[in-house]
């Protein structure tokens, strides 16, 4: 998979959730229930995200591109050790999928730039 800087003009949704892509992508859950993105109307609605991927010792970001079809990982990078670590910490070591933090977030953001 390529690098974060060929996605550096790509429309990001840095408010996504895995949470909320899932509600918004499903069957059942094709609504705004937080009215915070607008609803899903056609398979041409998507939306592109980050997630922390936390189910290995070392956590990886995931840039998501997501439609009511599919969910493609366009990007997958391990966080830097000091980071990771800290995300892990702030998760208190729970397996999952998470949003980005804000340091997360920061680091992703050079990433685009370099």
């Amino acid at each position: 998979m390529g690098s974060l800087r060929e996605y550096r003009n790509l429309d990001i949704d840095w408010n996504m959730t895995p949470e909320d892509a899932v509600t918004m992508y499903l069957e059942w859950g094709n609504n705004s229930w937080h009215a915070d993105h607008r609803p899903v109307t056609s398979k041409a609605d998507f939306s592109n995200y980050f997630v922390v991927y936390a189910w290995d010792d070392n956590p990886k970001v995931m840039l998501i591109r997501r439609n009511s079809e599919e969910a493609r990982e366009l990007v997958v990078l391990d966080l830097p050790e000091k980071i990771g670590r800290r995300f892990l910490e702030s998760v208190s070591h729970l397996k999952g999928v998470y949003a980005p933090n804000q340091e997360v977030r920061e680091w992703l953001e050079t990433q685009m730039d370099v």
